[in-house]
């Protein structure tokens, strides 16, 4: 978190896109598991969160590991990058491409070839899922904000935040919105929590960028 003061102290822009959203201090969402949330985040692409919710859950049903003593609701922890390069194929109906992709991006885990863990290097994770097949700069940079918490992080294709920036009176597009948080590096993260929470209208129209 920035020392000391809100994030509309320290990104400064043109457009008073700061001044007009009163919503104070904001930071940035992490995670307890960088292996599960790249795992989660490839679920996700092009699917509604209730329907990444009900794969994963199958996946956790089919190839996690049973607890001991269970939880509620919570019978089995999240299969390791190994389990899925094992198992997962068989586990996971969907199409061709993203089931191709969630195993790609389990055995790189598995393997070493990319680092999840807090402590790695943003750029080398970037190079590394953007080689992967089916890994786009949303999920990309998805995952190197709350894995490594990269304070620089910036979504510029996602819909949250190009509906935000509209109902702020900023950009619409993924190439305005990359545009306009130029100016705010290296803290762009900080500023798509501030955006995140924006209240949108349902009048607020954007040009939709792509999602994976």
């Amino acid at each position: 978190m920035l020392p000391g003061a809100g994030v509309g102290d320290w990104l400064g822009d043109g457009e008073g896109l700061w001044a007009r959203d009163g919503l104070g201090d904001r930071d940035g969402a992490g995670t307890v598991d960088g292996a599960e949330l790249a795992v989660r985040a490839v679920l996700g692409q092009q699917v509604s969160v209730a329907g990444a919710r009900t794969v994963a859950g199958r996946l956790v049903g089919q190839i996690g590991r049973p607890l001991a003593h269970p939880v509620g609701s919570v019978t089995a922890t999240f299969p390791s990058p190994e389990a899925i390069v094992a198992d997962g194929a068989g586990a996971l109906a969907m199409p061709t491409s993203r089931r191709a992709a969630i195993v790609a991006v389990a055995a790189a885990l598995a393997e070493g070839a990319i680092d999840v863990e807090p402590g790695a290097e943003p750029g080398e994770l970037r190079h590394g899922l953007l080689a992967l097949p089916g890994i786009g700069p949303w999920t990309t940079e998805y995952v190197v904000l709350r894995a490594l918490g990269d304070p620089d992080a910036f979504l510029p294709s996602d819909l949250g935040i190009l509906r935000a920036l509209a109902q702020l009176g900023g950009p619409g597009t993924a190439a305005g919105a990359t545009g306009l948080a130029e100016g705010w590096r290296p803290w762009r993260a900080y500023a798509m929590a501030h955006l995140w929470a924006v209240p949108i209208s349902r009048t607020t129209t954007t040009t939709k960028g792509k999602a994976a």
